[in-house]
């Protein structure tokens, strides 16, 4: 049977509060340092499924971590350090009560958008004549609201500062970060053979001071297209090409689970769960470019604890 990191319930010196979260098990201690343990729990549909991914938290971690460290000069970030393939420690923020999306391309929500015959998006104009996957003349911003419970909605520039979600100063630096982040990201991108279409970012603010935070440039957290026939599938009006987690919801929508009422989430039996973990893996490669290593998972939950334990008493 295959071996997955499904819940934390740690006790920190220090430990203040704990969240648990869809994916990520955050512990703040002393209201300095948040130690975010990314578990192998997968969501789709706004539902966690039943069964975790073996490595899967592993590998959104270090893909995390890698792009913190590559866009540092850019913008300072919350990462302190990286004690445990599963875990990150960082500074603690007051996280700003928006996310900042960039699109580079016309899909997904904004397509259904355009699609449904709307030609604003956050505020922002869109063209006439554009079809499904097509390059926008300059990546956009549509920011969402943070919902702590539900979805998140679009809000627009002119909205946030109006209801002070954000001060006029600050939210000009978001989205500054937002666009060089996002450039840098997309060269890394086409050096490995992809496009990175569109992704989020979450900033936070400590000490007058402002931090990019959680995760960036993950398949969780952002779409990719393969470079490689993008053009002929564009011009074909074919589906392209796609390195994220879309190939689970496939599967669910295929067993008839789409996360409406009644519905009951598929049976996910060995063969899937290593299928997947499998799938999570080649991503890792295909963006980092690094092999992956696999870590331990004799004892899984005593291997974090020791290494964030010990990480707390060096700091």
């Amino acid at each position: 049977m295959s071996k997955a990191l499904t819940r934390t319930d740690f006790n920190f010196p220090g430990q203040k509060s704990v969240y648990h979260g869809k994916v990520r098990d955050v512990y703040n201690i002393d209201n300095e340092y948040l130690v975010m343990v990314v578990s192998d729990r997968i969501s789709a549909f706004d539902v966690v499924l039943p069964k975790g991914i073996p490595y899967k938290g592993q590998v959104l971690n270090q893909i995390a971590a890698k792009f913190l460290d590559a866009t540092s000069d850019i913008v300072p970030n919350w990462k302190v350090a990286t004690p445990d393939p599963n875990v990150t420690v960082g500074i603690h923020c007051d996280p700003f009560k928006v996310e900042m999306v960039i699109r580079g391309y016309l899909t997904g929500h904004a397509w259904r958008e355009y699609r449904s015959g709307k030609r604003t998006l956050c505020g922002i104009p869109l063209p006439d004549g554009m079809v499904e996957n097509q390059k926008f003349p300059e990546p956009i911003i549509t920011p969402t609201t943070k919902a702590s419970e539900g979805h998140d909605e679009d809000i627009s520039r002119e909205e946030i500062i109006a209801q002070g979600l954000v001060h006029q100063h600050d939210y000009e630096m978001l989205e500054n970060y937002t666009r060089e982040v996002f450039r840098r990201g997309t060269v890394i991108a086409a050096e490995m053979g992809l496009i990175l279409v569109d992704t989020k970012y979450e900033f936070g603010k400590k000490d007058g001071k402002i931090y990019l935070i959680d995760e960036i440039h993950t398949p969780d957290s952002s779409r990719y297209f393969y470079s490689e026939g993008y053009a002929e599938r564009l011009a074909k009006g074919e589906d392209q090409k796609q390195l994220s987690k879309e190939f689970v919801r496939q599967w669910l929508i295929a067993n008839g689970f789409q996360g409406h009422e009644g519905q009951v989430v598929p049976e996910m039996d060995e063969a899937f769960v290593l299928s997947v973990s499998e799938r999570y893996i080649e991503l890792y490669e295909n963006i980092t470019g690094d092999q992956f290593v696999k870590s331990d998972l004799t004892d899984i939950q005593g291997r974090i604890e020791k290494n964030i334990q010990n990480f707390l008493k060096s700091i």
